[in-house]
């Protein structure tokens, strides 16, 4: 097996909700065409995230980001890594957020054919073992246009 030299890790986390973090990020954007979230806190027995969105997302719509979560957990995705260069990533992914220094071999996390991005934290082998996703509230900031999702995952 070959030996990579990734950056140092600084968090321990609960792999569940870490994994639930990619699949909230990735539906997001597919839902609302925005980016994966500014600013996240995950933690064991609640998390939350904020993502840039043009308008404030309904009731509907904070239901269908609880249905479409658990659905995703439910189809049991794979939980897969692979180790590229940064000359051969695939063009979908966004290297803006790593740090200035970063290694060249990357750490791509890959959920089914759901979600890839980089990221060196732990995970679920696979979405059935994140358990269940519950949307504890939402907030709405109408000056920075940002909307919060507050959650826990229930195993």
């Amino acid at each position: 097996m070959d030996e990579y030299i990734l950056n140092e890790h600084n968090k321990e986390e609960f792999p569940p909700a870490h994994t639930a973090e990619h699949l909230l990020n990735q539906t997001m954007q597919r839902l609302f065409g925005c980016e994966r979230s500014y600013n996240a806190h995950i933690e064991r027995k609640k998390s939350k995230m904020s993502f840039h969105l043009d308008q404030k997302p309904s009731r509907q719509d904070e239901k269908e980001i609880e249905r479409r979560m658990n659905e995703l957990i439910a189809d049991d995705l794979p939980v897969t890594f692979e180790f590229c260069s940064r000359s051969e990533l695939p063009e979908e992914i966004d290297l803006a957020r790593l740090p200035d220094d970063a290694s060249d071999t990357i750490r791509l996390v890959r959920i089914g054919d759901y979600d890839v991005c980089p990221c060196i934290g732990r995970h679920v082998r696979s979405t059935s073992q994140i358990g269940r996703f519950e949307l504890l509230g939402t907030n709405w900031d109408e000056h920075e246009r940002s909307f919060r999702v507050r959650f826990k995952i229930v195993q």
